[in-house]
């Protein structure tokens, strides 16, 4: 390929969800996101001119983070990282002993997650667990 493009830090990330409370709970409550905007409640959300950016749900911050939630997915589906798309999405955060806070606060929340795994060849330490949706999330710590 010729050229390349000049890329900065990833701006925003939207993940399909099933029931968009559900979710919003998690990242808000769990993660620590804020919701900066949200569709209006509607009978008909299709008429909203937000509609088409915010699909009927939220985009929420924490830091630099941006992450929407679009609630369009059918009820009873469930995130696959065998298909083609995301396969998880990792957050970092400052240390090892942040990785054992949060395998604390998972515990205590009923959120069942993995074992940390030490990857020294990258020089981190990845605790994996996953959202609602099944959707594989990750937190990533320095060794």
């Amino acid at each position: 390929m010729a050229g390349k493009i000049d890329l900065g830090e990833i701006h925003h990330i939207r993940l399909t969800v099933t029931d968009f409370e559900r979710s919003r709970a998690f990242y808000t409550g769990l993660l620590g996101f804020e919701v900066a905007a949200e569709a209006p409640k509607s009978d008909d959300p299709k008429s909203d001119p937000s509609y088409p950016v915010l699909w009927g749900g939220c985009v929420m911050a924490k830091g630099s983070y941006l992450l929407g939630l679009r609630p369009v997915a059918s009820e009873g589906d469930a995130f696959d990282e065998d298909r083609v798309g995301l396969d998880h999405l990792s957050f970092h955060v400052e240390s090892r002993s942040a990785l054992n806070e949060a395998i604390r606060k998972l515990d205590e929340n009923g959120v069942p997650h993995g074992e940390v795994r030490e990857l020294t060849s990258f020089g981190i330490c990845v605790l994996p667990f996953r959202d609602p949706d099944n959707i594989q999330l990750e937190l990533t710590s320095p060794l």
